[in-house]
């Protein structure tokens, strides 16, 4: 009798006790994916890093935006690259029949500002035009700087706010960062990605400033 107590005990303690436990562990168990592609991304942008030439800048000389891109490049049916990332980028998008976005809201990452207006945004090049010519691509050709320019397979384009835009310039990680802290990590590792598979060189404060916003990857 005594016996059966005990087994009926023990019983009702593994019933309470791991609906507890279970209770407790999710949140951690559910935290760690969020965590893991931030980290692994930070990782894998390290490693292209390391392996991304460091040099001095080239000279600004002879650089004009249209050496890149005389206009923006179509890229299905009658929809352009900047039309394109528009479309992808916002949410409720809303194209005429030109393929022009005539609704829509767009969020900016680079200081968090949701747009309701195709006026109020821009399309960045993460990798400024003019910096990618003083890192590299001033030796490039017509058509490698024009693929640049229109590249939707790299993160080297996105939407952001007019504002944002217009203060970062042509500027390099070392001069302007988002001024969302959270967004940094994404900057760094979408910078690194771009510079890695154009194979552009980086500078040496480029690079530290770049690692300094890797380390927001962990977080």
């Amino acid at each position: 009798m005594i016996f059966l107590r005990r087994v009926v005990l023990v019983a009702v303690f593994v019933l309470v006790v791991i609906p507890i436990t279970a209770v407790i562990a999710a949140p951690q168990a559910a935290a760690e994916p969020r965590k893991r592609p931030q980290a692994d991304a930070g990782a894998l942008a390290r490693r292209m890093l390391a392996k991304v030439k460091v040099a001095r800048p080239l000279s600004i000389r002879g650089y004009s935006h249209r050496r890149f891109q005389p206009r923006w490049a179509h890229h299905k049916g009658r929809c352009d690259a900047r039309e394109m990332v528009l479309a992808r980028d916002g949410r409720g998008v809303r194209r005429n029949a030109a393929c022009h976005p005539v609704k829509g809201v767009w969020y900016s990452p680079y200081d968090g500002k949701w747009l309701k207006s195709e006026k109020q945004v821009d399309v960045d090049h993460v990798v400024p035009l003019a910096y990618a010519w003083r890192s590299g691509a001033s030796k490039w050709s017509q058509a490698r700087r024009r693929a640049f320019a229109n590249d939707l397979s790299r993160p080297e384009l996105i939407v952001v706010s007019h504002s944002a835009n217009i203060a970062k310039g042509g500027q390099g990680p070392q001069s302007w960062r988002p001024p969302r802290r959270g967004h940094w990590c994404r900057y760094a590792t979408s910078w690194i990605t771009v510079k890695h598979h154009y194979r552009l060189f980086v500078t040496r404060k480029e690079k530290v400033a770049l690692l300094n916003m890797l380390r927001t990857c962990r977080r």
